[in-house]
């Protein structure tokens, strides 16, 4: 096998530079990680937790906690959004590489930036998120 063979491909570079977003994660209950790509260029990354400059969010004992979800933390891919708003990055006709599939809130933000396709790793049952994609014809691909 040459070198050229062993590298991974663009899905599976991105996918684990998602992954290492992650870790930066400041929500106890689950850590996810986004990242925002145009023509194989990162254009901004994202990771749940807290907003900036506030308290991590902690669910120790329950805290945080409403109807099931963490109260405090804004998501991978919101953060992601946000970054590139901050930082005056146009992310129209990107791919979004993240961790987990987006929620419909999510899902309709990445809709309304201009997000063409969202590769995720881990599903999250939502399946009015996924009819929203299909609506607008967004490619989403399941990475395996």
């Amino acid at each position: 096998m040459t070198a050229a063979n062993a590298r991974p491909s663009w899905d599976a570079y991105f996918m684990a530079i998602a992954r290492a977003v992650a870790t930066r994660s400041t929500c106890s209950r689950r850590s996810v990680g986004a990242i925002i790509v145009k023509d194989k260029r990162i254009l901004t990354t994202g990771y749940n937790g807290a907003p900036v400059g506030l308290r991590h969010c902690d669910h120790t004992d329950g805290g945080d906690m409403l109807h099931g979800h963490c109260a405090r933390s804004t998501h991978a891919e919101q953060n992601a959004i946000v970054q590139a708003s901050r930082h005056g990055v146009a992310i129209s006709g990107s791919t979004l590489y993240c961790t987990a599939s987006a929620c419909l809130t999510c899902a309709k933000l990445l809709v309304n930036a201009g997000i063409t396709r969202v590769v995720y790793d881990d599903p999250y049952p939502d399946d009015l998120a996924v009819a929203m994609f299909r609506e607008a014809q967004i490619q989403v691909d399941r990475f395996s």
